[in-house]
């Protein structure tokens, strides 16, 4: 497989939608309003990850680009965790892709007390041979649930996936914590977006 052919319509896809959804944060920014997003980051899954995942899911070379959602990834990440179902209710009413499937891991966080709400969408990318659809993964958190999953994810990288027992532990017990975080905040929500507006106005 010639990988740097194979991978430039995902990382075309990556640019465009990180322009996309930046876009959304500035509308918000546009009419003084508060946004739901904080953030946006993407990137294009790297080689080896591909192949590992591959790997371990007995997957075939052939069917990566069908059986691999996150080969092009975005990050959406948010204040407080009311605004991430705000931005998965927006990303539905969008034309220009088309949503193939939603996974809620913070109603249903995962073994591990990852939480975050994945959206999957079919990418339309024009090439120079026409249109072609992607695969792509839209990943939306809170700023708790991202500083949490960074750290998992380095710690996963540290141990090859197989993190001791008692970290594990203390990552479960943390992740709670930061959950019990954005409940609070979520509380007091309105008090800061008070706060953020009467800062905004001294700025300007």
């Amino acid at each position: 497989m010639n990988w740097e052919i194979f991978l430039a319509p995902y990382t075309q896809a990556v640019d465009e939608l990180k322009i996309k959804l930046k876009g959304m944060r500035k509308q918000f920014d546009y009419e003084s309003r508060h946004s739901p997003i904080e953030f946006v980051t993407g990137r294009v899954k790297p080689i080896s990850s591909i192949i590992e995942k591959a790997k371990r899911r007995d997957i075939a070379m052939t069917n990566v680009e069908e059986e691999i959602q996150d080969i092009a990834g975005l990050r959406v990440v948010c204040p407080f965790v009311e605004d991430i179902y705000e931005i998965v209710d927006m990303l539905r009413l969008r034309k220009d892709f088309t949503i193939v499937e939603e996974k809620d891991y913070i109603e249903k966080n995962k073994e591990s007390g990852y939480r975050s709400y994945h959206v999957i969408i079919t990418y339309p990318v024009e090439t120079i041979y026409g249109e072609k659809r992607l695969l792509a993964e839209i990943q939306i958190r809170t700023l708790a649930m991202n500083f949490w999953a960074i750290n998992e994810h380095s710690l996963n990288y540290k141990y090859s996936g197989q993190i001791p027992t008692e970290i594990t532990q203390r990552l479960k017990n943390a992740s709670e914590a930061a959950f019990r975080l954005d409940e609070e905040m979520s509380k007091i929500r309105q008090e800061i977006r008070d706060a953020q507006e009467v800062f905004r106005r001294k700025k300007d």
